[in-house]
């Protein structure tokens, strides 16, 4: 059974990186999460790169995590803590940590692990039908905490919490004027804008480049977690899966995959 895959194709100086899971809107499954950390990893060492162009295919960014996988690990803490502290930080942590420069091109659906991803990238450019959320409260739970915290650091917490809390769904223009968004385009120019401004990026110094995220990624370390021993984050880290096993997590699942409202 397909999972999704993530396709990487280089022209000159820019790398494009394209998430695709066809029928599913893109959405992130566990070996698309092994591959974006495996991406991300790889890429920075190539020579002469030096941009990075991350797109959906079909029209669409990412609509969220591939949920028909959650039944198999997300009720025990242990393999539940796993998934998002390997996998999908793994993946999150590849893409803060490269120095290369990172373009997102966004369309279509762009929910929970779509947000994460964009909120990863330097630029963020989108098309008008762009929709932004992380209606997870639907489904009976919460955002793990290092996801929570990249998502607030980039989008501005009121917004996080309007998303996480009230389950709202943003569109491009509102996420544009929160200051989410760079630019909002057209649909049919929206991949060559972004390309245009990798195109802009690579012509420019490579290592003032590296430099600059470098000094960028350092300056926005959360005071509040390293001024805490790693011990207490630790303990915030475990805790945070605690509710692996609760009912109102099985049953927003379980109401998803049986296409029916859930009932907390």
């Amino acid at each position: 059974m397909a999972c999704g895959s993530i396709e990487v194709a280089i022209d000159g100086a820019i790398a494009t990186v394209v998430l695709s899971h066809p029928g599913k809107f893109n959405a992130m499954s566990r070996a698309m999460w092994r591959r974006l950390r495996e991406v991300f990893r790889e890429l920075p060492a190539r020579a002469g790169l030096r941009c990075v162009l991350v797109r959906g295919e079909g029209g669409h960014f990412c609509a969220g995590g591939d949920i028909a996988e959650y039944p198999a690990f997300r009720f025990r803490s242990d393999s539940l803590r796993a998934f998002h502290e390997d996998e999908v930080w793994g993946g999150l942590g590849a893409m803060l940590d490269c120095d290369l420069p990172i373009v997102a091109a966004i369309a279509g659906h762009c929910m929970g692990a779509g947000v994460e991803i964009a909120s990863c990238c330097d630029i963020r450019v989108a098309a008008p039908d762009a929709r932004f959320g992380a209606p997870i409260a639907r489904l009976g739970f919460p955002m793990a905490p290092r996801e929570a915290q990249l998502v607030a650091r980039a989008l501005g917490e009121a917004t996080a919490r309007e998303l996480l809390l009230e389950a709202a769904v943003l569109d491009a223009a509102e996420m544009q004027a929160r200051g989410f968004l760079h630019r909002v385009l057209d649909a049919d120019v929206l991949h060559a804008h972004a390309l245009e401004r990798a195109t802009r990026i690579a012509a420019l110094a490579p290592r003032a480049a590296r430099l600059n995220k470098q000094t960028l990624r350092a300056l926005n370390q959360p005071a509040a977690l390293a001024e805490q021993a790693p011990e207490a984050i630790e303990n915030i880290v475990t805790r945070a899966y605690d509710y692996a096993d609760s009912a109102e997590h099985r049953e927003g699942i379980a109401a998803f995959l049986q296409k029916r409202p859930a009932r907390f």
